[in-house]
């Protein structure tokens, strides 16, 4: 069994807002659980934004508002959680994702706000959390503005498709699952494309090849955890349908992502935009054999002749 998981520090997006506030106390909370140090990240662009309606005042210096942020950021995180967490506050001028990805190089996970857009917007904006966890290589937990700690926090669910992507999620999740000293639970859902729609053969149902999806993704890793209690919801519906039921009363939903820019994955991309809890996104290392495949020439399915 090989672990991929870093034991670097919890890196927080600051982005100067109120709201933003809260997902630097989730963040202290994931920093607090595994020890960790934390790093509050402000990546800010190099020019200020000129308001019509003010003409005669200057805007501030970009720069200087990202080091505003940090300073009330840090005034935040001493006052409420006093000096026993290490703390390192770092703005850089730059792309956001640029940035993002160069502080949580060597970072166990990356926090960041949910952005509140609605609609297609929403979308897009779940499509570039996608892409910023797969260049930062990293998890991304992706938090809601409104978020406030709860009872319900120490529940994890997770979501699996039965391949080779699933893998880093699944031990993500169990970790997690440690961390909160709470219970794990793994959705598996959509029903397969060779489905036959009938399931008297009990050996060979749907439900049976599910649950055995089941135990050979989480084998390992209930040997290393045994505290952790595993429950296992097999559903015929959307995935997304499936792990949104679950989000109801669960405190972190875990989904698989490609690691490669751009992360194609629709799942992954309404997971992360239509869960109302914090979602964490483990993207997927290639492994060897992976790698070669994508390499591999494809015979062209269709053949031009040439006069």
């Amino acid at each position: 069994m090989k672990s991929w998981v870093r034991n670097g520090p919890v890196v927080v997006e600051v982005d100067g807002t109120a709201e933003g506030m809260r997902v630097v106390d989730y963040a202290c909370v994931e920093a607090l659980r595994s020890g960790a140090d934390l790093v509050l990240a402000a990546p800010y662009r190099a020019h200020g934004t000129f308001s019509p309606m003010r003409p005669t005042e200057l805007p501030k210096p970009p720069g200087d508002l990202a080091d505003m942020a940090l300073r009330l950021a840090v005034a935040h995180v001493r006052h409420r959680y006093g000096y026993g967490l290490q703390l390192e506050a770092v703005s850089k001028e730059g792309s956001r994702a640029r940035v993002l990805a160069e502080i949580a190089r060597h970072a166990r996970m990356l926090i960041i706000g949910r952005t509140p857009k609605r609609g297609p917007q929403r979308l897009v904006a779940a499509q570039t959390n996608l892409n910023l966890a797969a260049r930062v290589g990293c998890p991304v937990v992706v938090v809601p503005l409104s978020w406030r700690p709860s009872q319900v926090d120490r529940k994890v669910a997770v979501g699996i498709d039965g391949s080779g992507q699933s893998a880093e999620a699944v031990e993500f999740a169990f970790r997690a699952a440690v961390a909160r000293e709470g219970d794990l639970i793994v959705v598996r859902a959509g029903l397969p494309p060779d489905h036959a729609f009938n399931d008297d053969d009990v050996e060979h149902s749907w439900i049976s090849r599910a649950d055995h999806t089941i135990s050979e993704a989480v084998a390992a890793w209930t040997s290393e955890f045994p505290q952790v209690r595993v429950t296992r919801f097999l559903s015929s519906r959307p995935a997304v349908e499936a792990i949104l039921h679950e989000s109801k009363d669960a405190g972190l939903i875990v989904v698989g992502a490609h690691g490669s820019v751009p992360a194609t994955d629709p799942v992954a991309r309404r997971c992360v935009a239509a869960m109302p809890c914090p979602v964490a996104i483990v993207p997927h290392h290639l492994t060897v054999v992976e790698r070669e495949r994508l390499l591999e020439p494809r015979r062209p399915d269709i053949v031009t002749p040439m006069y």
